[in-house]
């Protein structure tokens, strides 16, 4: 169940956002969409005279900042506030270089967000890894991606459950 419920952001906001946000603006990256239900987003990086390298690939520390925030947030948007919510950590495989647009899907399904739910009850801390591709326009894999995410359930609602 998704417990956003008085969570002002909207996916559509958040994607407006996160695209104007200047780190992104200025890295070509750009958040195509979040799911209406926080289980999914589409980031592109457009591989230009601003964002590539030395070699006119796409820069890698790009590559790896277009992956950066969207597994935590999705996780983070569908648990809801009583959570603490991190992106702990990286791993970054690159396989071909990166040319033209770039493009990373991030899924958590519903079923995974209630399995991290279930894992953090009573302040337990989780971590768990998630895994996506970064591809090119032709549909190759350029890179592959992992992300660390933390989650705990925050002190206030276990202490309030324990006092029950």
């Amino acid at each position: 169940m998704n417990e956003t419920v008085g969570m002002r952001m909207t996916p559509r906001r958040l994607a407006i956002g996160m695209s104007l946000w200047a780190p992104n603006l200025f890295s070509g990256i750009r958040v195509r969409r979040f799911a209406p239900d926080w289980t999914s987003a589409d980031v592109t990086l457009s591989v230009n005279a601003l964002t590539r390298n030395f070699v006119k690939t796409a820069f890698g520390g790009s590559m790896s900042a277009m992956t950066d925030p969207y597994y935590f947030m999705l996780v983070m948007h569908q648990l809801g506030r009583d959570y603490v919510v991190w992106d702990t950590r990286g791993e970054i495989e690159f396989l071909r270089p990166g040319r033209g647009r770039l493009h990373a899907r991030f899924d958590v399904p519903a079923a995974k967000a209630q399995e991290l739910r279930e894992r953090a009850r009573g302040g337990a801390k989780v971590l768990e890894w998630f895994e996506t591709e970064i591809t090119d326009a032709s549909g190759e894999t350029v890179a592959r991606v992992r992300r660390e995410v933390y989650v705990r359930e925050k002190r206030r609602v276990t202490q309030a459950r324990t006092e029950r």
